[in-house]
């Protein structure tokens, strides 16, 4: 009952759509034949019977269907297949699912529309050299494409920038790197860790900047332990007054090879 419901919902908006342009069933049908006849491909045509029981909510339009109405309705078709269930956005999450046992190489090319607005360029009045939340890098805009970043959930995960000048944990974490964070993990436990590649890395807020590092709590004190190689100092602060912790590194992206 559900699903009928929605696919009913779904009907109603693709009726609404074809009647503030003001066709009729009959038009609807004339043009998909129009549209089909182009194709060479008979699957794109709609009748108005078919049409019809579509936003009755008793069919469901093959991909064909939907690209037609799309087309006819200036609506893109992934649009119309998001009304039916099918979120197109999720599939680069979803194919990150199956990820493959062996090493590949992504070689299938992005569209040339399928790219987002992101934090890129600088500003004056923006310090790339400081690590910072990217929700505070809304400033500078530029566009990539969306699949490089549809395995990441931007809407409910939290990630970070590392500064330019950030060397607290080189070479584990480079600077301008973008890092991923838990917020459910913002407590430090002690854990037994075999390697530096298995402990525990947090995003700290302190009062001006953040900070991404190992850490140690004693005596109501958070202690930043930088890299040995990062030839940065231990940074000693007062636990929660002058410190916060945003949660733990739980991913990295970055460059092997710093940019000149």
């Amino acid at each position: 009952m559900e699903e009928s419901g929605h696919y009913e919902r779904a009907g109603i908006r693709l009726k609404r759509a074809r009647e503030r342009l003001g066709l009729t069933l009959r038009e609807v049908e004339a043009h998909s034949q129009r549209l089909a006849d182009q194709k060479h491909n008979q699957d794109f045509f709609i009748s108005r019977g078919w049409l019809n029981n579509i936003e009755n909510g008793t069919y469901t339009p093959s991909i064909f269907k939907m690209y037609a109405l799309g087309a006819i309705y200036r609506i893109h078709w992934s649009s119309i297949c998001a009304l039916f269930g099918c979120n197109l956005s999720d599939f680069g999450r979803d194919q990150a699912m199956f990820a493959p046992p062996k090493t590949q190489l992504a070689a299938e090319p992005a569209e040339a529309e399928d790219t987002i607005v992101v934090p890129l360029k600088s500003c004056r009045d923006l310090r790339l050299d400081r690590t910072n939340l990217l929700s505070r890098l809304g400033k500078i805009w530029g566009e990539i494409p969306i699949r490089l970043i549809q395995p990441l959930d931007l809407r409910n995960g939290v990630y970070g920038f590392v500064g330019m000048s950030d060397r607290t944990m080189y070479p584990i974490i480079r600077p301008a790197s973008i890092v991923q964070i838990d917020q459910n993990q913002r407590k430090i436990v002690p854990t037994k860790w075999q390697n530096e590649h298995e402990r525990p890395i947090y995003f700290i807020e302190l009062r001006s900047e953040y900070i991404c590092s190992w850490c140690e709590m004693r005596d109501g004190y958070l202690s930043v332990v930088p890299h040995p190689n990062s030839k940065c100092e231990v940074r000693r602060f007062s636990y929660p007054r002058d410190a916060e912790i945003v949660g733990r590194v739980i991913g990295v992206t970055m460059r092997l090879i710093e940019a000149e």
